[in-house]
């Protein structure tokens, strides 16, 4: 008997204990149910989630997103005139939305470049002055339309991934050695590669402050009809003596610089080459 209720009291305490755990494990549950019910879940599908992907995607590794570069044919070439126009046009008549503290040999690159990707409107004719009528057509792409924003120019190696411009690696300014490093791709010496838009880089490494140079390609002319078709323009760059100037001169004219280290040729040691730029590669 004293067995018996022994075993009853057993049976009874076990049965207890499979309650109490089954009202924990219940409870735990409507709890971790109730905290993912609570927390919004995106899709793996859904069209944020590809946005962003697409806005990301680099698929040549370049340091650009794919939304950045000019991918048509016709794109490419209405940047290119833009860009070797707006260049150009700094020869004969200075714009004074060229700002003067960045009158140099990389800052024409960056002018005729940001006022390119611009959306040519009336407001931007009259704020530039007569003359660009016949030099400029839209491009689809422009900074608006661009993730980058007005920040146009990578300033680090790398592939381009999400975060890139929160964390610095563009930049509305970059000096020569920016443009040749992340902005552009080296294709060779010849100059019959040479495409208008194209840059030339020189490097003089015993210039402390600022060994690196470079040219635009524009090849023939817009604004004149003298038959030449390898025009570069480019900027002197300022000294203590004067603000330098913008030139425009053909390469085969370089090809005879009396400094040798300014000779487009290829047995030039300072000459680096012609340049794409990503945007157009």
């Amino acid at each position: 008997m004293f067995a018996t209720n022994k075993r009853l009291r057993i049976g009874t305490a076990l049965a207890a204990g499979v309650s109490v755990v089954l009202l924990v494990s219940y409870y735990s549950l409507s709890r971790a149910r109730s905290r993912q019910a609570a927390t919004p879940r995106t899709p793996a599908g859904s069209k944020e989630t590809e946005r962003r992907k697409s806005i990301s995607l680099d698929i040549d590794n370049d340091g650009l997103p794919e939304l950045a570069e000019i991918q048509s044919f016709a794109d490419r070439d209405h940047f290119r005139r833009t860009f070797t126009g707006i260049a150009e046009m700094q020869f004969y008549r200075l714009s004074d939305q060229w700002n003067v503290e960045q009158r140099d040999c990389s800052g024409l690159v960056r002018f005729a470049w940001r006022e390119a990707l611009r959306l040519h409107d009336r407001a931007w004719f009259k704020r530039m002055d007569p003359g660009y009528e016949q030099l400029v057509t839209d491009a689809s792409l422009r900074p608006e339309k661009s993730p980058l924003g007005d920040k146009i120019f990578r300033t680090d190696f790398g592939s381009y991934r999400e975060g890139d411009l929160a964390s610095g690696k563009f930049s509305k300014f970059a000096d020569a050695r920016t443009l040749k490093n992340f902005n552009a791709v080296f294709f060779g010496r010849d100059r019959r590669l040479a495409q208008p838009g194209d840059l030339l880089f020189y490097h003089q490494p015993w210039v402390q402050k600022y060994p690196y140079h470079v040219m635009i390609f524009v090849g023939p002319s817009q604004l004149d009809d003298s038959g030449a078709h390898d025009w570069v323009v480019y900027h002197t760059g300022a000294t203590s003596t004067d603000e330098g100037l913008v030139k425009k001169v053909e390469l085969s004219v370089l090809d005879q610089h009396p400094s040798k280290r300014w000779r487009p040729v290829e047995d030039n040691p300072n000459f680096l080459g012609f340049y794409r730029l990503k945007i157009l590669d």
